[in-house]
């Protein structure tokens, strides 16, 4: 379970981590244009922000673990992210953006798996 758990941070730190540099790195405008809509709802420095808070969040599912320092915070990346998620489905569930919420779906389980398991018994020490 160790292994499949390290696996779930990888591909979570890597899907985090392109979303918040897409966000990060792109006007709002463009990023709406590309499909992302709810953009439109939120100022720019939000979007910004919220980039900012995937990319924080990719680095801490995988840095602590690795180098195990403090390792605490890797299950609090995986809270973190899986409340981003949460906070997502619920965007695109007000906007009836339905054909958007696989991905926040799935990168929600996947976070909270993550957080499960090293917050019980899996956990880094």
């Amino acid at each position: 379970m160790n292994v499949a758990l390290w696996i779930i941070a990888g591909l979570l730190a890597l899907a985090f981590l392109a979303a918040g540099a897409m966000k990060l790195l792109q006007p709002k405008e463009k990023l709406a244009a590309a499909g992302m809509a709810w953009t439109e709802d939120y100022s720019g420095g939000s979007v910004k922000g919220i980039g900012a808070i995937e990319i924080v969040g990719a680095i801490g599912l995988i840095l602590p673990a690795l180098l195990v320092i403090v390792p605490i915070l890797t299950p609090i990346a995986a809270t973190g992210l899986a409340i981003t998620m949460l906070a997502a489905i619920v965007v695109h569930v007000r906007r009836k953006e339905n054909q958007a919420l696989a991905a926040p779906v799935v990168l929600l389980i996947l976070s909270a798996v993550l957080a499960w398991g090293r917050f019980g018994p899996y956990a880094i020490s």
